[in-house]
Protein backbone atom coordinates (compact mmCIF):
# COMPACT_ATOMS: atom_id res chain seq x y z
CA UNK A 1 0.00 0.00 0.00
CA UNK A 2 1.12 3.58 -0.33
CA UNK A 3 1.32 5.37 3.22
CA UNK A 4 1.68 8.91 3.77
CA UNK A 5 3.28 10.03 7.18
CA UNK A 6 2.67 13.16 8.27
CA UNK A 7 5.78 14.85 10.24
CA UNK A 8 9.41 13.66 10.74
CA UNK A 9 10.45 13.37 13.75
CA UNK A 10 11.38 10.59 16.15
CA UNK A 11 7.61 9.20 15.65
CA UNK A 12 6.80 9.93 12.36
CA UNK A 13 11.03 8.28 11.43
CA UNK A 14 10.44 5.10 13.14
CA UNK A 15 6.90 4.82 11.97
CA UNK A 16 8.20 4.97 8.07
CA UNK A 17 11.24 2.30 9.15
CA UNK A 18 8.25 -0.01 10.60
CA UNK A 19 6.28 0.38 7.11
CA UNK A 20 8.79 -0.05 5.28
CA UNK A 21 10.18 -2.88 6.43
CA UNK A 22 6.46 -4.74 6.32
CA UNK A 23 7.00 -3.89 2.31
CA UNK A 24 4.91 -0.50 2.03
CA UNK A 25 4.99 2.20 -0.04
CA UNK A 26 5.79 5.30 2.35
CA UNK A 27 6.33 8.82 2.34
CA UNK A 28 6.49 11.20 4.62
CA UNK A 29 5.62 14.94 4.84
CA UNK A 30 7.23 17.65 6.66
CA UNK A 31 7.25 21.07 7.09
CA UNK A 32 11.14 21.49 8.11
CA UNK A 33 14.26 20.53 5.81
CA UNK A 34 15.13 17.43 7.56
CA UNK A 35 14.03 14.69 10.30
CA UNK A 36 13.73 15.43 14.14
CA UNK A 37 14.54 19.32 13.69
CA UNK A 38 11.38 20.28 16.06
CA UNK A 39 10.90 18.32 19.37
CA UNK A 40 13.40 15.61 18.93
CA UNK A 41 16.21 17.96 18.63
CA UNK A 42 17.27 18.92 21.79
CA UNK A 43 15.10 16.31 24.61
CA UNK A 44 16.86 14.90 27.72
CA UNK A 45 18.77 12.27 25.81
CA UNK A 46 16.97 9.26 27.97
CA UNK A 47 15.24 6.43 26.82
CA UNK A 48 13.34 5.17 30.09
CA UNK A 49 10.82 2.75 30.11
CA UNK A 50 11.44 2.48 33.81
CA UNK A 51 10.57 5.91 34.82
CA UNK A 52 7.25 6.15 32.08
CA UNK A 53 5.49 8.26 35.15
CA UNK A 54 2.13 10.18 34.65
CA UNK A 55 2.45 13.90 35.42
CA UNK A 56 -1.11 13.73 36.67
CA UNK A 57 -0.43 12.02 40.04
CA UNK A 58 -2.18 12.09 43.73
CA UNK A 59 -0.94 15.48 45.48
CA UNK A 60 0.08 17.27 42.26
CA UNK A 61 -2.93 20.15 42.87
CA UNK A 62 -0.99 21.03 46.22
CA UNK A 63 2.55 20.89 44.65
CA UNK A 64 1.29 23.07 42.16
CA UNK A 65 -0.12 25.58 43.95
CA UNK A 66 3.47 25.91 46.08
CA UNK A 67 5.64 25.79 42.61
CA UNK A 68 3.43 28.47 41.57
CA UNK A 69 5.60 30.97 44.19
CA UNK A 70 8.83 28.98 43.83
CA UNK A 71 12.20 30.37 42.13
CA UNK A 72 12.56 27.34 39.98
CA UNK A 73 9.20 25.61 39.67
CA UNK A 74 8.79 22.79 36.98
CA UNK A 75 5.01 23.70 36.21
CA UNK A 76 4.52 27.13 34.68
CA UNK A 77 0.62 28.00 33.54
CA UNK A 78 0.25 30.94 31.49
CA UNK A 79 -3.27 31.48 31.31
CA UNK A 80 -4.91 32.59 27.67
CA UNK A 81 -8.13 32.58 26.17
CA UNK A 82 -7.60 29.02 25.02
CA UNK A 83 -10.53 26.40 25.21
CA UNK A 84 -7.77 23.37 25.00
CA UNK A 85 -5.59 25.01 27.05
CA UNK A 86 -8.41 24.80 29.71
CA UNK A 87 -9.80 21.50 28.70
CA UNK A 88 -5.74 19.77 29.44
CA UNK A 89 -5.96 21.56 32.90
CA UNK A 90 -9.67 20.36 33.73
CA UNK A 91 -8.68 16.93 32.70
CA UNK A 92 -5.44 16.44 34.16
CA UNK A 93 -6.84 17.29 37.36
CA UNK A 94 -9.01 14.80 36.71
CA UNK A 95 -6.50 12.42 36.73
CA UNK A 96 -4.70 13.18 39.96
CA UNK A 97 -6.67 10.39 41.67
CA UNK A 98 -4.50 7.56 42.94
CA UNK A 99 -7.36 4.68 40.84
CA UNK A 100 -6.54 7.23 37.99
CA UNK A 101 -2.47 7.26 38.20
CA UNK A 102 -2.84 3.64 38.38
CA UNK A 103 -4.28 2.89 35.76
CA UNK A 104 -2.04 5.56 33.39
CA UNK A 105 0.73 4.36 35.13
CA UNK A 106 0.50 0.95 33.73
CA UNK A 107 -0.65 1.53 30.29
CA UNK A 108 2.43 3.61 29.76
CA UNK A 109 4.69 1.16 31.30
CA UNK A 110 3.13 -1.27 29.03
CA UNK A 111 4.02 0.35 25.73
CA UNK A 112 6.94 1.86 26.90
CA UNK A 113 8.34 -2.13 28.06
CA UNK A 114 7.15 -3.10 24.46
CA UNK A 115 9.06 0.10 22.94
CA UNK A 116 12.15 -1.13 25.00
CA UNK A 117 12.32 -4.75 23.52
CA UNK A 118 11.26 -3.14 20.22
CA UNK A 119 13.96 -0.52 20.40
CA UNK A 120 16.39 -3.68 21.18
CA UNK A 121 15.71 -5.60 18.15
CA UNK A 122 16.09 -2.66 15.60
CA UNK A 123 19.52 -1.67 17.15
CA UNK A 124 20.49 -4.78 16.70
CA UNK A 125 18.87 -5.26 13.21
CA UNK A 126 20.63 -2.19 11.87
CA UNK A 127 23.74 -1.41 13.84
CA UNK A 128 22.43 1.90 14.55
CA UNK A 129 25.28 4.34 16.94
CA UNK A 130 24.20 7.73 18.57
CA UNK A 131 26.36 8.24 21.60
CA UNK A 132 24.38 5.98 22.80
CA UNK A 133 24.31 4.01 26.24
CA UNK A 134 22.97 1.86 28.48
CA UNK A 135 23.89 3.03 32.07
CA UNK A 136 20.53 3.06 33.44
CA UNK A 137 18.45 6.07 34.92
CA UNK A 138 18.87 6.99 38.69
CA UNK A 139 15.87 9.11 39.95
CA UNK A 140 17.06 11.67 43.28
CA UNK A 141 15.21 12.18 46.07
CA UNK A 142 16.04 15.73 47.86
CA UNK A 143 13.51 14.71 50.49
CA UNK A 144 12.52 11.65 52.76
CA UNK A 145 8.63 12.31 51.60
CA UNK A 146 10.08 11.88 48.00
CA UNK A 147 11.90 8.52 48.52
CA UNK A 148 8.73 7.41 50.79
CA UNK A 149 6.65 7.90 47.83
CA UNK A 150 8.39 5.92 44.99
CA UNK A 151 6.74 2.93 46.51
CA UNK A 152 3.47 3.66 44.33
CA UNK A 153 5.86 3.39 41.58
CA UNK A 154 7.88 0.28 42.52
CA UNK A 155 4.87 -1.96 43.20
CA UNK A 156 3.59 -1.32 39.18
CA UNK A 157 7.45 -2.14 38.22
CA UNK A 158 7.38 -5.44 40.44
CA UNK A 159 4.05 -6.31 38.02
CA UNK A 160 5.49 -5.78 35.13
CA UNK A 161 8.98 -7.64 35.96
CA UNK A 162 10.84 -3.99 35.60
CA UNK A 163 14.20 -4.35 37.98
CA UNK A 164 15.21 -1.51 40.45
CA UNK A 165 17.06 -0.56 43.05
CA UNK A 166 15.88 1.82 46.07
CA UNK A 167 19.36 3.42 47.28
CA UNK A 168 20.15 5.81 50.00
CA UNK A 169 22.44 8.47 49.89
CA UNK A 170 25.64 6.39 49.57
CA UNK A 171 24.43 3.94 46.97
CA UNK A 172 23.27 7.01 44.64
CA UNK A 173 26.98 8.29 44.75
CA UNK A 174 28.63 4.46 44.33
CA UNK A 175 26.18 4.42 40.92
CA UNK A 176 26.66 8.22 39.99
CA UNK A 177 30.18 9.07 41.58
CA UNK A 178 29.90 12.90 40.55
CA UNK A 179 27.38 13.62 43.16
CA UNK A 180 29.68 12.96 45.63
CA UNK A 181 29.89 16.71 46.26
CA UNK A 182 26.29 17.06 46.83
CA UNK A 183 25.90 14.13 48.87
CA UNK A 184 24.31 15.73 51.45
CA UNK A 185 21.62 17.04 49.06
CA UNK A 186 19.92 13.82 48.44
CA UNK A 187 18.32 11.30 50.87
CA UNK A 188 18.40 8.43 48.43
CA UNK A 189 17.16 7.42 44.97
CA UNK A 190 15.56 5.08 42.71
CA UNK A 191 17.62 2.95 40.00
CA UNK A 192 16.19 1.42 36.82
CA UNK A 193 19.48 -0.39 35.30
CA UNK A 194 17.73 -1.40 32.24
CA UNK A 195 16.88 2.32 31.30
CA UNK A 196 19.14 3.72 28.46
CA UNK A 197 20.61 6.96 27.35
CA UNK A 198 21.52 8.93 23.69
CA UNK A 199 20.96 11.80 21.36
CA UNK A 200 17.39 11.66 20.07
CA UNK A 201 18.31 14.12 17.20
CA UNK A 202 21.55 12.01 15.87
CA UNK A 203 19.19 8.68 16.01
CA UNK A 204 16.29 10.33 13.85
CA UNK A 205 18.78 11.42 11.22
CA UNK A 206 20.30 7.77 11.02
CA UNK A 207 17.40 6.14 11.03
CA UNK A 208 15.66 8.68 8.33
CA UNK A 209 18.49 7.56 5.95
CA UNK A 210 18.39 3.84 6.78
CA UNK A 211 14.36 4.35 6.12
CA UNK A 212 15.24 6.43 2.76
CA UNK A 213 17.34 3.36 1.70
CA UNK A 214 14.95 1.12 2.24
CA UNK A 215 12.88 3.12 -0.19
CA UNK A 216 10.74 5.51 2.08
CA UNK A 217 10.56 9.21 0.21
CA UNK A 218 10.95 11.99 2.73
CA UNK A 219 9.31 15.34 1.44
CA UNK A 220 10.84 18.02 3.24
CA UNK A 221 10.20 21.87 3.16
CA UNK A 222 6.44 21.11 2.74
CA UNK A 223 3.64 22.17 4.60
CA UNK A 224 0.48 20.23 5.05
CA UNK A 225 -2.69 22.33 5.30
CA UNK A 226 -5.45 20.13 5.65
CA UNK A 227 -6.97 16.53 5.09
CA UNK A 228 -9.51 15.72 2.60
CA UNK A 229 -12.25 13.39 3.73
CA UNK A 230 -15.10 11.20 1.89
CA UNK A 231 -17.36 9.18 4.24
CA UNK A 232 -15.41 7.05 6.56
CA UNK A 233 -11.80 7.70 4.20
CA UNK A 234 -9.19 10.15 4.01
CA UNK A 235 -9.01 11.14 0.44
CA UNK A 236 -5.65 13.40 -0.17
CA UNK A 237 -3.81 15.74 2.09
CA UNK A 238 -3.37 19.32 0.75
CA UNK A 239 -0.17 20.66 0.96
CA UNK A 240 1.55 24.20 -0.02
CA UNK A 241 3.14 21.68 -2.86
CA UNK A 242 0.08 20.22 -4.21
CA UNK A 243 -2.43 17.13 -3.28
CA UNK A 244 -0.61 13.80 -2.02
CA UNK A 245 -2.97 10.75 -1.73
CA UNK A 246 -2.25 7.51 -0.47
CA UNK A 247 -4.12 4.21 0.24
CA UNK A 248 -3.07 4.92 4.08
CA UNK A 249 -2.04 8.16 6.82
CA UNK A 250 -0.17 8.34 9.68
CA UNK A 251 -0.08 11.14 11.85
CA UNK A 252 2.73 11.79 13.57
CA UNK A 253 2.77 15.70 13.84
CA UNK A 254 3.53 15.66 17.40
CA UNK A 255 1.40 18.56 19.01
CA UNK A 256 0.42 20.16 15.53
CA UNK A 257 -1.74 17.27 15.16
CA UNK A 258 -4.79 18.28 16.81
CA UNK A 259 -4.83 21.30 14.54
CA UNK A 260 -5.20 18.79 11.29
CA UNK A 261 -7.76 17.03 12.91
CA UNK A 262 -10.21 19.14 14.10
CA UNK A 263 -11.72 20.40 10.88
CA UNK A 264 -12.17 16.16 10.19
CA UNK A 265 -14.25 15.90 13.39
CA UNK A 266 -11.37 14.12 15.45
CA UNK A 267 -10.62 16.13 18.50
CA UNK A 268 -8.03 14.78 21.22
CA UNK A 269 -6.70 16.51 23.91
CA UNK A 270 -3.02 16.88 23.13
CA UNK A 271 -1.63 20.16 24.28
CA UNK A 272 1.48 21.65 23.47
CA UNK A 273 3.73 21.61 26.70
CA UNK A 274 6.99 23.27 26.47
CA UNK A 275 9.98 22.48 27.79
CA UNK A 276 13.58 23.65 27.94
CA UNK A 277 16.83 21.81 27.43
CA UNK A 278 20.97 23.32 27.54
CA UNK A 279 23.79 21.02 26.39
CA UNK A 280 27.73 21.39 28.16
CA UNK A 281 30.51 20.52 27.22
CA UNK A 282 32.32 18.21 29.84
CA UNK A 283 35.32 19.68 30.66
CA UNK A 284 36.35 17.36 33.75
CA UNK A 285 35.37 13.62 32.84
CA UNK A 286 35.52 12.44 36.59
CA UNK A 287 32.92 14.42 38.06
CA UNK A 288 30.44 14.58 35.01
CA UNK A 289 27.58 12.34 35.12
CA UNK A 290 27.95 8.35 34.24
CA UNK A 291 24.04 7.96 32.64
CA UNK A 292 20.78 9.91 33.30
CA UNK A 293 19.45 11.46 36.43
CA UNK A 294 16.71 12.75 37.24
CA UNK A 295 15.88 15.15 39.80
CA UNK A 296 12.73 14.48 41.04
CA UNK A 297 12.59 17.99 43.31
CA UNK A 298 12.67 19.86 40.21
CA UNK A 299 11.63 17.21 37.46
CA UNK A 300 14.69 17.85 35.05
CA UNK A 301 16.75 15.10 33.98
CA UNK A 302 20.81 15.43 32.99
CA UNK A 303 22.18 13.36 30.74
CA UNK A 304 25.40 12.01 29.82
CA UNK A 305 25.90 12.33 25.96
CA UNK A 306 30.05 11.34 25.09
CA UNK A 307 31.46 14.76 26.10
CA UNK A 308 28.40 16.27 26.25
CA UNK A 309 25.70 17.05 29.13
CA UNK A 310 22.30 17.54 28.11
CA UNK A 311 19.87 18.75 31.16
CA UNK A 312 16.07 19.52 30.34
CA UNK A 313 13.41 19.65 31.96
CA UNK A 314 10.07 22.34 33.05
CA UNK A 315 6.72 22.16 31.94
CA UNK A 316 5.36 25.16 30.58
CA UNK A 317 1.93 25.78 28.97
CA UNK A 318 1.66 28.66 27.06
CA UNK A 319 -0.05 27.05 23.86
CA UNK A 320 2.41 27.20 20.65
CA UNK A 321 4.34 30.12 22.24
CA UNK A 322 8.54 29.10 21.45
CA UNK A 323 10.31 31.92 22.55
CA UNK A 324 13.05 31.43 24.99
CA UNK A 325 12.40 32.42 28.01
CA UNK A 326 15.40 32.96 31.14
CA UNK A 327 13.36 31.61 33.18
CA UNK A 328 13.39 28.35 31.99
CA UNK A 329 17.11 28.80 31.31
CA UNK A 330 18.07 29.84 35.17
CA UNK A 331 16.15 26.45 36.25
CA UNK A 332 17.87 23.93 34.16
CA UNK A 333 21.37 25.75 34.39
CA UNK A 334 20.36 25.85 38.60
CA UNK A 335 20.16 21.81 38.49
CA UNK A 336 23.35 21.49 36.59
CA UNK A 337 25.34 23.42 38.36
CA UNK A 338 23.74 22.57 41.91
CA UNK A 339 25.10 18.37 40.95
CA UNK A 340 27.57 18.43 38.39
CA UNK A 341 28.65 22.62 37.98
CA UNK A 342 32.48 21.60 38.48
CA UNK A 343 32.52 18.56 35.53
CA UNK A 344 31.15 21.15 32.81
CA UNK A 345 31.68 24.58 31.05
CA UNK A 346 28.52 26.44 31.85
CA UNK A 347 29.49 29.33 29.36
CA UNK A 348 28.00 28.22 26.02
CA UNK A 349 25.25 26.19 27.04
CA UNK A 350 23.06 25.72 23.35
CA UNK A 351 19.86 27.13 25.23
CA UNK A 352 16.77 25.58 23.66
CA UNK A 353 13.43 24.68 23.44
CA UNK A 354 10.91 22.32 21.97
CA UNK A 355 6.93 21.89 22.30
CA UNK A 356 6.21 18.13 24.15
CA UNK A 357 2.71 16.48 22.50
CA UNK A 358 1.18 16.29 26.13
CA UNK A 359 -2.15 14.26 26.82
CA UNK A 360 -4.02 14.98 29.94
CA UNK A 361 -3.17 11.42 31.58
CA UNK A 362 0.38 11.53 29.80
CA UNK A 363 -0.63 7.98 27.29
CA UNK A 364 -0.45 8.72 23.93
CA UNK A 365 -2.59 8.16 21.35
CA UNK A 366 -1.59 5.20 19.24
CA UNK A 367 -4.02 3.50 17.02
CA UNK A 368 -6.96 3.31 14.80
CA UNK A 369 -9.35 6.51 13.98
CA UNK A 370 -13.63 6.65 13.02
CA UNK A 371 -11.87 6.43 9.49
CA UNK A 372 -10.49 3.60 7.96
CA UNK A 373 -7.69 4.41 6.73
CA UNK A 374 -6.31 7.07 9.28
CA UNK A 375 -4.17 6.00 12.02
CA UNK A 376 -2.48 8.31 14.62
CA UNK A 377 0.75 7.89 16.64
CA UNK A 378 0.86 10.97 18.80
CA UNK A 379 0.66 12.82 22.14
CA UNK A 380 3.98 10.93 23.61
CA UNK A 381 4.76 13.97 25.90
CA UNK A 382 7.82 13.69 27.92
CA UNK A 383 8.72 10.11 26.50
CA UNK A 384 8.70 10.30 22.93
CA UNK A 385 11.79 8.89 22.23
CA UNK A 386 10.69 5.90 25.00
CA UNK A 387 7.60 5.25 23.37
CA UNK A 388 8.77 5.74 19.72
CA UNK A 389 9.89 2.53 18.22
CA UNK A 390 6.83 0.29 19.89
CA UNK A 391 3.99 2.71 19.50
CA UNK A 392 5.44 3.03 15.54
CA UNK A 393 5.49 -0.93 15.40
CA UNK A 394 2.13 -0.93 16.68
CA UNK A 395 0.93 1.68 14.37
CA UNK A 396 2.42 -0.32 11.34
CA UNK A 397 1.00 -3.53 12.34
CA UNK A 398 -2.35 -2.12 12.59
CA UNK A 399 -2.21 -0.44 9.20
CA UNK A 400 -0.98 -4.06 7.67
CA UNK A 401 -3.46 -5.93 9.01
CA UNK A 402 -1.43 -7.90 11.26
CA UNK A 403 -2.25 -8.65 14.98
CA UNK A 404 0.63 -6.58 17.23
CA UNK A 405 2.28 -8.35 19.59
CA UNK A 406 1.20 -6.26 22.63
CA UNK A 407 -2.52 -5.11 24.21
CA UNK A 408 -3.72 -2.28 22.65
CA UNK A 409 -6.65 -1.31 25.42
CA UNK A 410 -6.54 2.39 26.94
CA UNK A 411 -4.31 3.49 24.22
CA UNK A 412 -5.74 4.45 21.28
CA UNK A 413 -8.61 7.92 21.16
CA UNK A 414 -11.74 5.34 21.65
CA UNK A 415 -10.61 6.79 25.48
CA UNK A 416 -12.05 9.75 25.29
CA UNK A 417 -15.55 9.75 24.64
CA UNK A 418 -15.43 13.38 23.04
CA UNK A 419 -12.96 12.36 20.23
CA UNK A 420 -15.82 11.14 17.77
CA UNK A 421 -17.04 14.87 16.27
CA UNK A 422 -17.37 13.60 13.01
CA UNK A 423 -21.30 14.62 12.53
CA UNK A 424 -20.18 18.24 13.62
CA UNK A 425 -17.52 18.55 10.54
CA UNK A 426 -17.75 20.14 7.65
CA UNK A 427 -17.53 17.65 4.60
CA UNK A 428 -13.63 17.33 2.93
CA UNK A 429 -12.33 19.09 5.78
CA UNK A 430 -12.53 22.89 6.54
CA UNK A 431 -9.77 24.74 5.34
CA UNK A 432 -7.29 26.46 7.48
CA UNK A 433 -4.02 28.54 7.76
CA UNK A 434 -1.15 26.60 7.02
CA UNK A 435 0.34 26.21 10.38
CA UNK A 436 0.81 22.53 10.91
CA UNK A 437 3.43 21.04 8.94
Amino acid sequence: MRIAILGSGIIGTTTAWYLARHGHDVTVIDRQDAAGLETSFANAGQISPGYATPWAAPGIPLKALKWMVSDHSPLVIRPRLDRDQLRFLVMMLANCSAERYAVNKERMLRIAEYSRRAFAELREETGISYDDGRGGTLQIFRTDKQLAGCRKDTEVLDRFGVPYEVLDADGCVAVEPGLAGSRDRIVGGLRLPLDETGDCFRFTTKLAELAAKAGVEFRHGVTVERLETAGDRITGVVTDRGRVQADGYVMALGSYSTALLKPVGIDIPVYPVKGYSITLPVVRPELAPVSTLMDETYKVAITRLADRVRVAGMAELAGFDLSLRESGRRTVRHVAADLFGDAVDMRDDGFWTGLRPMTPDSVPVVGATPYSNLYLNTGHGTLGWTMSCGSSRLVADLVSGRRPDIERDGLGMSRYRFADRRRKAPAGGAPRPATAH
